[in-house]
């Protein structure tokens, strides 16, 4: 039987969360909360939610966990994937098991929104492309990051959700580097250290985005009527070198092939998680175009450059 709803909370729909104890779920969770009822779902404890936000520290593969979400039946679904995790999270493969779990669940109650927040780091960064990717550009990520084919494997699963069930409004948003003050992402880590490690000769243009206003994309995602593929992007972009400098970071030149044999030791010996291809976002860059967002998003990030970085902490 399905919960019944109170008059009151006729009123609010219901949002599900997915990840919704990590750094951006916490963020997403507190700002959905006041336009709707918040179910935040996670393997990990979120003691610190709303308390009118509910939460279930449960595995999305498991059947005992889609049961319990079916009688909650969400009218919107915001599904944070893995790749916006922590650089520890471990192995990608089990979010695409738990996200085609998530849209049986999603077609089963007829939820009216999906939200994916996928990244725009899957199309790759590239030695040869000098514009900005619009998002029709392939996902080729994989093709120097081997790490992130379960990831570009989601993204497109969701693809294929968004054409086999009209009925749900489907909305993919791919942000390029997200930072900020509540994230332990890779990207967040790097520009906080005050020693960090460039390739020797090399000096990409960087692309970043405020976690604040990944949220606001995320809120005008769930509109009515809103549908389809969006890059997010922040303010402005810039070499990395401006970037280390306008944090105050000392920054080490290091010959790729040194700084690849470090990291393959570290990683083969379990002592880090970053995977030594990642080095390809310190040596190309990955630039997209976010000018659909701003069109039919109405989406435009608050955060410029400048203070994204000072709100790193």
């Amino acid at each position: 039987m399905n919960e019944r709803r109170s008059p009151r909370r006729l009123k609010r729909e219901r949002a599900l969360v997915t990840s919704a104890a990590g750094g951006l779920g916490r963020i997403v969770c507190r700002r959905l909360h006041r336009s709707f009822d918040v179910i935040g779902v996670d393997e990990d404890a979120f003691p610190d939610r709303p308390k009118d936000v509910e939460h279930h520290q449960v595995d999305l593969r498991r059947k005992a966990a889609t049961q319990l979400l079916r009688k909650k039946r969400p009218d919107v679904v915001v599904h944070i994937s893995g790749i916006h995790g922590p650089p520890h999270r471990g192995s990608t493969s089990k979010y695409v098991e738990a996200t085609a779990q998530l849209l049986k669940l999603v077609e089963q109650v007829r939820a009216r929104k999906l939200v994916l927040l996928s990244s725009a780091t899957l199309y790759g960064p590239s030695a040869t492309s000098a514009s900005f990717m619009t998002e029709e550009a392939p996902l080729l990520g994989a093709s120097t990051i081997p790490d992130l084919s379960d990831d570009i494997s989601l993204d497109m699963m969701v693809q294929s959700f968004f054409w086999k069930s009209p009925e749900t409004e489907t909305v993919i948003l791919r942000p390029v580097h997200v930072v900020g003050p509540h994230l332990d992402n890779l990207a967040s880590r790097y520009l906080r250290a005050h020693r960090v490690p460039r390739l020797l000769g090399f000096d990409p243009m960087i692309q970043l985005v405020h976690e604040d206003d990944v949220v606001e994309a995320i809120e005008r995602a769930l509109r009515p009527g809103v549908h389809g593929v969006f890059n997010v992007v922040g303010q402005s972009q810039a070499p990395l070198s401006r970037l280390l400098e306008a944090r105050g970071s000392s920054a080490i030149p290091v010959p790729g092939p040194l700084l690849k044999a470090a990291l393959d030791r570290a990683f083969s010996w379990r002592l880090s998680s970053i995977d030594s291809g990642e080095l390809a976002f310190l040596r190309y860059s990955c630039l997209v175009d976010g000018r659909r967002a701003r069109s039919e998003l109405g989406f435009i990030p608050h955060r410029s450059l400048k203070e994204t970085l000072e709100d790193l902490h």
